[in-house]
């Protein structure tokens, strides 16, 4: 399959937003499911594209198949986890029938991309859920290390895993 990664077009907001929240619901990954607060952040993609920068995987067809915000700097709203010199990319997520196709290796080649662009960023982080164990694998795969000492609750109960990719 190919796939192209570029910036999201606003006429691509609320497919990407359903993109990302049904894939964050159907893998389990809200505790509240539907009513889950979170959701607001996940379909709020023309907020995430003013604040941030949004990434889409697109196919041939210029179907949307993902998307990934990335936040560079070390600060800014959209920014859970990095620090001064860090960059982060969060919300990555990928339509299930076009998943293990490269849609999500892709985008995060991209974030490292990015991050490696950005002057005086020396690494790139991220929050993880321990559930998400096929982004760990591709994480891993890229040369991102585990820092548990990072790993962080958003709210009770819920631990993040956190990841970092030295630059």
């Amino acid at each position: 399959m190919d796939i192209t990664i570029r910036a999201v077009r606003p006429e691509e907001h609320d497919t990407l937003a359903e993109v990302t929240a049904q894939a964050y619901l159907g893998d389990g990954l809200l505790d509240f499911g539907e009513s889950d607060e979170y959701l607001i952040d996940l379909r709020d993609v023309a907020r995430r594209a003013a604040e941030a920068e949004v990434l889409v995987a697109v196919g041939e067809d210029e179907r949307v198949l993902g998307g990934v915000t990335f936040v560079a700097r070390g600060g800014g709203p959209w920014a859970d986890l990095a620090r001064d010199g860090e960059a982060e990319f969060r919300m990555l997520a990928v339509a299930r029938d076009a998943r293990r196709r490269g849609a999500g290796e892709a985008l995060v080649r991209a974030c490292v991309e990015r991050a490696r662009a950005v002057e005086g960023c020396r690494r790139l982080v991220l929050s993880s859920q321990a559930s998400m164990r096929a982004a760990h694998r591709i994480y891993e795969r890229l040369g991102f290390v585990r820092t548990p000492e990072r790993d962080w609750q958003p709210f009770p109960g819920v631990t993040l895993f956190t990841y970092g990719l030295p630059l």
